[in-house]
């Protein structure tokens, strides 16, 4: 076990009834991880694995087809899923390694027939647990998932009523999501969080789309953060006629989103996931794509797939498959210490996963960012 862990763990007692105290301690624990991230992004040679975070995809499965998506189709795992002893194993040995965050998706995690006891699990062993769905499902099944543990949400949101519905090719399915959401909200309150990830890509990069959002978000209490178009993701695509990608004509039209995003920040900032850096980064991220040379953080990622795939992050860095080694026999390796390095160098597809903090915690970066006015 790593000695951050062990740290972590020995002082949780101490500080879960002092929110003052656990934030002293968060502060000073990402100062410390700014100063590491400085020092290996000026020389990779010094990057070692450091997984944090554990994104499970528990099945290829989905109920949805949307346009920049290929789970549910042939294209990508189809049909796979992880099963129950396999999981079981996979958190117990993600605990024994220090990982504290897991996140449950898909596919749609809500098709996952053992999705409550995966959960009950996860929180038993003391495991940060979260489920990202696309919230169709919700009203159907959320109460066993509470039952087990499950208090935290996030759902994909991408555009309102009938631009919702084309994006994701099934009808009806936008006034089942606020249904799902409205009654999650209604029953349980404060007791869940409920985080959006809105989807930003051309059919949602518009003044008109954004505050459609914003009511939704705002109605339900659910912050947002603002997920981009990606180019590298393996499960994802440009859409049938690449009308979902950005290309340099469409700077003006980004600007403006953000410029409206940054003034909704500034009169709501709890509402939002985004750092104001992160937000201002956003047009040359969706603009420069993979010409975006800034350093990764995905060396405290391990990304698992539905056919068992063990990768260091969504798109490359493979590792191994959980049907034929267990994951604490992956992490640590050669292969991994090796992945490590080469994230931090971009010797890799680029991308733009973790776009916010990556901004964040380069400094030459987040200078740029931080003084930089997108329009008056």
């Amino acid at each position: 076990m790593r000695v951050r862990s062990t740290l972590q763990r020995v002082l949780e007692p101490i500080y879960a009834d002092k929110p003052l105290v656990e934030h002293a301690l968060r502060k000073l624990d990402g100062a410390v991880d700014l100063l590491k991230q400085t020092a290996v992004f000026s020389l990779p040679a010094l990057a070692r694995p450091d997984p944090r975070r554990i994104y499970v995809t528990l099945t290829a499965l989905c109920n949805l087809r949307c346009k920049g998506c290929l789970y549910g189709v042939s294209q990508f795992m189809p049909g796979q899923q992880l099963p129950w002893p396999l999981v079981r194993d996979l958190l117990d040995d993600a605990r024994a390694l220090g990982i504290r965050n897991v996140r449950l998706y898909g596919g749609e995690p809500l098709l996952y027939r053992d999705l409550p006891k995966v959960v009950r699990h996860a929180t038993e062993i003391g495991l940060h647990t979260w489920m990202t769905t696309n919230g169709i499902l919700l009203r159907e099944r959320f109460d066993a998932l509470f039952d087990a543990g499950l208090r935290h949400l996030d759902f994909g949101f991408y555009g309102t009523g009938a631009e919702y519905d084309t994006y994701v090719r099934r009808n009806d399915r936008f006034r089942r999501l606020e249904e799902g959401i409205s009654y999650v909200r209604d029953r349980y309150g404060k007791a869940v969080t409920i985080k959006m990830g809105w989807l930003l890509m051309r059919p949602t990069c518009s003044p008109e789309a954004l505050r459609e959002t914003w009511a939704f978000a705002t109605r339900y209490d659910t912050p947002i953060y603002v997920n981009l178009f990606h180019y590298s993701l393996p499960y994802f695509t440009e859409g049938t006629e690449s009308e979902l990608k950005f290309d340099p004509a469409d700077r003006a039209m980004v600007e403006r989103v953000v410029d409206e995003l940054l003034q909704l920040q500034q009169q709501s900032p709890h509402m939002f996931e985004n750092s104001r850096i992160g937000l201002q980064s956003i047009p040359d991220w969706l603009i420069r794509g993979a010409n975006m040379r800034v350093p990764c953080t995905e060396r405290e990622l391990i990304w698992v797939g539905a056919d068992g795939t063990v990768q260091m992050c969504y798109v490359t860095f493979r590792l191994g498959n959980l049907h034929e080694k267990r994951l604490k026999e992956l992490l640590f390796s050669p292969e991994h210490h090796r992945a490590a390095r080469d994230s931090v160098a971009l010797n890799c597809p680029n991308c733009h996963c973790s776009y916010d903090r990556r901004t964040n915690e380069h400094f030459a970066t987040r200078r740029l960012y931080s003084t930089r006015t997108l329009r008056a």
